[in-house]
């Protein structure tokens, strides 16, 4: 990794964050928007404001982690009830869900900054998101949301980079993407389906795997983890605890993604 680019980089984004005096961080506490809130408040101190969505589609232990960090550097933070489950366009799933989704939530974020008094309303989209499909992008630009991280040229690995030297605890946090992402379009989305999702998924980070998806195909778990951990998933005691666990859950049959985990991998059906 180029320290160099890193620190020029960086020094972009401050410098744009500097332009803007004033910000409201769309903060899900994952790894891009904890880098880009961190920064922002370093930057422009009381006049940014956190806000973060409390959601169906997010486990409730992201939340809590959200919280934390905001508390530990005393940013303002502002948490809303979604309303995800009443859209229907979302609900049926189809390969624009994600538009629907993100432009009700860009709505929110943009009336709260309003009532606030702040102008700028950004989310931590960096520039690896620009190389899958991601309608979501298209609606918060729609309403008006920035990207600070993609103007400042930043990708996923630079982040995590930048995030360790500046002692950011959410550094090599999994990546993290929300619940429905793991319903394979078309297939309705349900809080049945999403609560069996995130139970199996916490199962398995309670066993030690840190990054894993659980694709919820109706009575099918397909789990990916990455490849360096397919073994550990395998042996025998841990194999039969995630089959008895799964079981519980509600999937009759649980199959293991040979591939591994990639990111956008349900994105493949519609190429």
């Amino acid at each position: 990794m180029d320290n160099d680019t890193e620190k020029r980089k960086k020094a972009a984004l401050v410098a744009g964050l500097k332009k803007m005096g004033s910000m409201l961080v769309a903060f899900s506490g994952g790894v891009d928007s904890a880098f880009l809130l961190a920064v922002a408040h370093e930057t422009l101190r009381d006049n940014v404001i956190a806000v973060t969505a409390d959601s169906i589609l997010h486990p409730a232990g992201e939340l809590l982690q959200a919280r934390e960090f905001t508390q530990a550097r005393k940013i303002r933070h502002i948490i809303f009830q979604t309303r995800e489950m009443e859209l229907a366009a979302f609900v049926r799933n189809g390969p624009d869900r994600c538009y629907y989704c993100k432009k009700m939530m860009s709505e929110t974020l943009t009336r709260i900054a309003r009532d606030q008094g702040i102008t700028h309303v950004a989310h931590g989209a960096n520039l690896d998101d620009l190389g899958d499909f991601r309608p979501g992008l298209r609606a918060a630009e729609e309403s008006g949301l920035t990207a600070p991280l993609i103007h400042a040229g930043l990708n996923k690995a630079e982040i995590r980079s930048l995030s360790r030297q500046m002692g950011l605890s959410t550094w090599n946090r999994p990546s993290m993407a929300c619940l429905a992402s793991r319903i394979p379009y078309g297939t309705p989305i349900s809080r049945e389906n999403l609560k069996m999702v995130e139970d199996a998924e916490q199962f398995l980070f309670d066993k030690g795997f840190d990054q894993v998806r659980v694709r919820h195909h109706g009575s099918l778990a397909r789990i990916e983890t990455n490849r360096e951990q397919i073994d550990a998933l395998l042996s025998g005691n841990v194999r039969k605890a995630v089959v008895k666990k799964f079981r519980e859950i509600g999937f009759n049959h649980i199959s293991l993604d040979m591939e591994g985990y990639k990111p956008g991998k349900m994105n493949r059906d519609l190429e």
